[in-house]
Formats: structure tokens, C-alpha cells, sequence
């Protein structure tokens, strides 16, 4: 019932169109009662009596039913699978801008391909089944419709005849709840298999370079096989309610020819009473399989709904705790104090007691093995995630009082891989930025040292670089995220190894559009290579969460073995 109460709220907003549906579904069940309930007349009086006024009126009142029937059935279609549509179309921007304002928490659990499959394959289940549920109140008014003729006709053999109605019900009503079961799991599995098809193709050279196509078969087979399993249950459930209900609905027509017969032939009843009898309840099971389908068809709709609203109710801890303040960080302290943070209540802490005071304008490298927590370090700054203890400040306030977005426009981020958008160069470094002329960005391209190349390019800065930039380089690209940093301006930066998937030549040509991003600017810079940060204002040194050391180069390699570790491994092991 609450599922239902949430998608009434979409459908709210269209209740003219849906009792204008309703009052036409009304003529069109009328017009089928219509149709069974001159039968009597047309036989009787044509085909018996002889009548010849008859003859002439009741083809043109045929006609006219009918027409009646046909406009009025285009009216209620045309307005119900509007209304569908445009209730899907706010469904799945909801979804999508739900997706999108969650945290990375949520990310790092969700697969790529089972978001996808919630806005496309779960959004679309439920808007296929629109067109069913009109179907489905449709034929319910039908239904009311011929039961009354029936009754009008025979009232004795119409009750017995809507006696065997309840019995068909039954089976509607057990089978979609298996249908809907089995359509719930068959659309998880198509989330499974989505993500299957996401994550090979993104990783399409790794997997060919470790000839593992063999083993990708295997896994896409095996995830196929069981969506198939789910979607061969839900079509034995669905094609057997229909034979089910039409060995039903014959069993009521033997016993009701039989009875009607005898009274005929008793001169208890017309041969036209009988006929326009037999023509209400043929009318009547022939409605009830359309809603049974329908039926099927609406409960695999809320297997998927249920799917979609569980997206919808997901929690988004940082934005349900945003701040009222707005952000400034030029020429302001950044300073963490006792902060700790894991990922999960039941995990280990992932960094512990970390203090740090940052002067506006610093240089601040962090070192240490792979999981000392650098990356986790920076990523608490924009608060992609929050601290589970302690705070971090910026000029002397808790960035948890300051607005998200605020806080993240002051913030500019270069990572390991560069992200860019299939789209062109100038608006790959535009991205983000506002009131932005082609004068500024070609200013940052020259100061990321990527104008010379832009500019060889067929279409210079108009030129679409591909999914992900894959026309360009990897320096090439890194260029172009170093140029929309710095259209960004901001007055905290951090570099998360950013050089670290170069070759020399090109990480020394990177290196210096680094240096000219760094300026003025408060930098924290995760080092891969020791040799990029020798220089830099304080070096923080993490180990297993914690710093062990801070200082420059040259007293770190006295008093921090891991630094000292570090720095040998990579230059006297290197000479």
C-alpha cells in the first residue's frame, strides 16, 4: 500500500486525464454490453419475426456502437499512455538525479551496471506496464457491463453463470504473485549481468592482454544462465493462467449451453434471449484473460518499482548533514585535528588520530605505502566522505558547517587517471566553470602547456576527444584536467598521484603545468615518485593510518625509517 501511495504521487499531477480515462472506459464498457445486448433484438426480430424496420435500423445502430466504441477506446489509450509516460519520464529523473546527489559511500557498494539497470531496464518494466493497467480497469468495466446484460437476460442462469467469476479469480491473483517473485529476481540478475557487460568492456585491454576472454564467456554465460532461470519461471506462471482460466471459463459455458439449451427447447426462452445471452458471458471470459495478462504485467511493474524506490530511500549522510555557511578558504588554515575515519562501523580504523596544521599557500606531500590511507586523507577535505572522529577545520570552522557545494568549489582535484567527458576539448576544460570565455580557456591550456597540441588537433579546441578521452594521450589528457583546475581557480588543490602513469618525458612536461597550478594555491599532493616532492613545504609520512612523521626532505630521512625505506627503494635501487 505505501508502494502504491508513492506512485500516486506521480500520477497526481495528471487526475483530469485519468477521470476523463475512467469516464471513457465507462462508454466503451458500455458499448460492449451494447453490442452483446442487441443480439436478442437483430435475432429475434430480423432473423424469426421477419421485421423488416429492423433490418434497415439495427445495421446503422451497429455501426454506430462500434464507432462510439473505437473513439472512445482511442480517447482512453491516448490520455493513459500519456500520462504513463510523462509519470516514468519524472520517475526516471528522479532516479537519476537521486543517483547522482548520492555520496561516493554509495558508489564504492553499487555496481555501475545495476544503477544502470535501475534507471533503463527497472524504469522501462514499469512504464511497459502502463498500457497493461488501463487495459486491466478497462475490461473491469466490461465486465460490470455484460454482467448486467447477463443478468438482464436471465437473471436465474446469470447468477449461476457469474457464480464461476470468483474461481477465476483465484488463480489471477496466486500466479501474479509468482510473477511478480520471479520478475524481481530476473531483473536483480539483469543488474548482475548489466555490470558484467560494464566492467568488460571498461576493462576490454586488460582482459585481452591477460587472454582472458575465455574466462569473461564463462562468467557472462553463467550470469546469463541464471537471469534466463528466473525469466523461465515468470513465463510458466504467466502461460499457464491463460489455459487455466479458459478450461475455467469452459467448463461455466458447457454447463450454461446446456441449461439455456433445455430452456429453448422447453419454449422457456428466444432462440435471440438465449444467443444475446451466450454473446454477454463469451464477451465477459474474454475480458478476464486480458486482465489476467494485464495482471502479469503489473505485478513484474511492482517487483520493479520496489527495486527503483529502494534506490529512491537510500540515505545521503553528508547532504542530510549539510552546512548553512558559505565557503572561503583563500588565505585560510586548514587544520585536522584528532580525526579518525573508517568505512564501516565493524571495519578498522583506516586512519587514526591524524593532526595536522596547514599555513595558507603550503605544499604539503603525502608519502607511505599503498593502504597508509593518503588517498582517504585527501578525499575527508571535500567531504566525499565524513571523519568519524574528530573534525576538520578551514580558517577555525568545521567544514561540516559549511554548504557541500561551497566547500567543493573551493577544491580542485587532479587525479592518477584523468576523467574526460566524449565531448570537445573546450568544453572538457570549461566543465564546471561559469561565465568562462574562450580567451580564459585558452590562458589555462597555455599554462597547462596544452595549447600547442590542442591546436595541432583537426579541430582544434572544438575537437570531440572520444569516451574518455581515448584520442589523446595520457600526458594529453592530464594536461587538459590540469587546464580545468585551473579554469576552476580554486584555493585548494589536490593532487592524487598525478604523474604517477606517465613516462618521463611526459610527466616532466606535466610537472610543470603542476607547478603552475600550485601557485598561490594550498596544495596537497599524494607523491608516487619521491623525486616530485622533495621540494615541498612539509612532507607527511602515513603508516598503517597514522603519521608517523612530518617534516622536510632532508630531516625525514633521519628521523622516519619508512621515508628513509621509501627514498632508497626508489633512488639508490634506481642508480
Amino acid at each position: 500500500m505505501k508502494l502504491l501511495k508513492r506512485i500516486w504521487r506521480y500520477f497526481e499531477k495528471y487526475k483530469l486525464y485519468i477521470i476523463l480515462s475512467f469516464l471513457f472506459s465507462l462508454i466503451v464498457a458500455a458499448s460492449n454490453g451494447a453490442t452483446a445486448y442487441i443480439i436478442k433484438p437483430a435475432l429475434d426480430g430480423i432473423f424469426i419475426n421477419k421485421d423488416r424496420e429492423k433490418l434497415i435500423y439495427m445495421p446503422i445502430l451497429i455501426i454506430a456502437i462500434y464507432l462510439i466504441k473505437g473513439t472512445f477506446r482511442f480517447l482512453q489509450n491516448y490520455l493513459m499512455r500519456k500520462t504513463g509516460q510523462k509519470v516514468v519520464e519524472a520517475i526516471r529523473n528522479d532516479l537519476y538525479d537521486k543517483i547522482i546527489m548520492l555520496p561516493l559511500k554509495f558508489f564504492s557498494q553499487s555496481s555501475t551496471g545495476m544503477l544502470m539497470s535501475r534507471i533503463t531496464n527497472d524504469v522501462n518494466l514499469m512504464q511497459s506496464s502502463i498500457p497493461s493497467f488501463v487495459t486491466g480497469i478497462r475490461e473491469c468495466f466490461s465486465i460490470l457491463g455484460l454482467a448486467a446484460v447477463v443478468l438482464y437476460q436471465d437473471p436465474y442462469l446469470g447468477t449461476f453463470a457469474l457464480f464461476v467469476l470468483p474461481i477465476i479469480v483465484l488463480p489471477i491473483v496466486k500466479i501474479g504473485e509468482k510473477i511478480k517473485k520471479y520478475s524481481k529476481k530476473g531483473q536483480h540478475k539483469m543488474g548482475d549481468l548489466s555490470s558484467v557487460l560494464q566492467e568488460t568492456f571498461s576493462g576490454i585491454k586488460v582482459v585481452k592482454a591477460f587472454v582472458m576472454e575465455e574466462k569473461e564467456k564463462e562468467k557472462f554465460r553463467k550470469h546469463n544462465a541464471t537471469f534466463v532461470k528466473y525469466e523461465l519461471k515468470r513465463m510458466i506462471y504467466n502461460e499457464i493462467s491463460s489455459p487455466l482460466m479458459e478450461l475455467i471459463g469452459a467448463i461455466g459455458i458447457a454447463l450454461v449451453v446446456y441449461y439455456g439449451g433445455l430452456k429453448v427447447i422447453n419454449g422457456e426462452s428466444t432462440p435471440g434471449t438465449f444467443f444475446s445471452f451466450m454473446a454477454a458471458i463469451a464477451m465477459m471470459y474474454d475480458p478476464f484473460k486480458r486482465i489476467n495478462s494485464a495482471n502479469n504485467a503489473v505485478q513484474a511493474a511492482i517487483g520493479a518499482a520496489e527495486r527503483v524506490f529502494e534506490v529512491m530511500d537510500t540515505h545521503n549522510e553528508i547532504l542530510e548533514n549539510d552546512g548553512t555557511l558559505e565557503c572561503d578558504a583563500r588565505n585560510k588554515i586548514i587544520e585536522f585535528k584528532n580525526v579518525y575515519f573508517r568505512y564501516d562501523n565493524n571495519e578498522r580504523y583506516v586512519l587514526e588520530n591524524i593532526n595536522l596544521k596547514v599555513e595558507p599557500g603550503t605544499t604539503v606531500a603525502l608519502v607511505g605505502s599503498s593502504g597508509a590511507g593518503k588517498s582517504t586523507f585527501v578525499n575527508l577535505i571535500p567531504r566525499f566522505y565524513d571523519v568519524t572522529g574528530g573534525a576538520i577545520y578551514i580558517g577555525g570552522t568545521d567544514i561540516r558547517e559549511f554548504k557541500v557545494y561551497s566547500l567543493r568549489k573551493n577544491i580542485g582535484i587532479v587525479s592518477q587517471e584523468p576523467f574526460l567527458f566524449n565531448d570537445t576539448i573546450k568544453n572538457n576544460i570549461a566543465y564546471g566553470a561559469e561565465n568562462i570565455t574562450e580567451e580564459d580557456i585558452i590562458n589555462a591550456a597555455k599554462a597547462a602547456y596544452a595549447h600547442d597540441f590542442i591546436t595541432e588537433l583537426p579541430n582544434g579546441y572544438d575537437t570531440v576527444i572520444g569516451e574518455r578521452g581515448v584520442r589523446l594521450s595520457g600526458g594529453q589528457r592530464q594536461r587538459i584536467t590540469i587546464a580545468r583546475a585551473l579554469i576552476k581557480n580554486p584555493p585548494i588543490l589536490i593532487l592524487d598521484e598525478a604523474t604517477s602513469a606517465l613516462d618521463t618525458e611526459a610527466e616532466k612536461i606535466v610537472q610543470k603545468a603542476l607547478e603552475n597550478l600550485m601557485k598561490g594555491r594550498t596544495s596537497f599532493v599524494i607523491a608516487h615518485r619521491l623525486s616530485t616532492i622533495l621540494n615541498a613545504d612539509i612532507i607527511v609520512v602515513l603508516k598503517d593510518g597514522k603519521i608517523e612523521a612530518t617534516g622536510k626532505h632532508t630531516e625525514l630521512l633521519e628521523k622516519s625509517p619508512t621515508y628513509k625505506k621509501l627514498y632508497q627503494m626508489q633512488f639508490q635501487d634506481g642508480e
